[in-house]
């Protein structure tokens, strides 16, 4: 018989018994590993406040942006309105062959006797405001016309108003 191996017998005895210890060894760690996992599952007070902090610098960026957008929404829309009545005016022009003297003209026809016998139907049915619910300003100037909005701030012949003209 060999003297530096071990018999089988013995290594047999042996070997249940290291493997019981390594099972219970693996159980244990798993068990300590799912404690610590259920006592870090939650957020700390930390990250939620950067969290928040992230979301609020976020909404302000979204809100101006959002502001400026709308703010040139309002330009666009009074400038389309403006140039929807110049294209009333020249119809009205055409049509009667002068200039009207307000935008009521437009919808209500001329004020002269003589050309009222030639107004057949309203050029508009309604007389309209700008985007932000101002009254829009109608000025004859001889042969020509300007349209003006008072803009944001509402005044007339300020820098923010928007004008079309012919």
């Amino acid at each position: 018989m060999d003297t530096c191996r071990p018999s089988t017998e013995i290594m047999t005895m042996r070997t249940p018994s290291i493997r019981a210890k390594a099972a219970r060894s693996i159980r244990a760690r798993h068990a300590a590993n799912h404690s610590n996992i259920r006592k870090n599952s939650g957020f700390t007070l930390l990250e939620l406040l950067l969290v928040l902090a992230i979301l609020v610098v976020l909404g302000g960026i979204v809100l101006v942006n959002f502001t400026g957008a709308q703010a040139d929404a309002n330009v666009n829309a009074t400038t389309t309105q403006l140039n929807s009545l110049k294209q009333a005016v020249q119809y009205f022009q055409i049509r009667m062959n002068s200039m009207p003297k307000s935008l009521e003209e437009l919808k209500d026809g001329p004020s002269d006797a003589a050309k009222k016998a030639k107004w057949t139907a309203p050029i508009i049915t309604e007389i309209p405001k700008d985007a932000w619910g101002n009254e829009i300003n109608f000025t004859a100037k001889g042969n020509g016309y300007e349209i003006r909005s008072g803009g944001i701030d509402g005044n007339l012949n300020t820098d923010d108003d928007i004008t079309v003209s012919g």
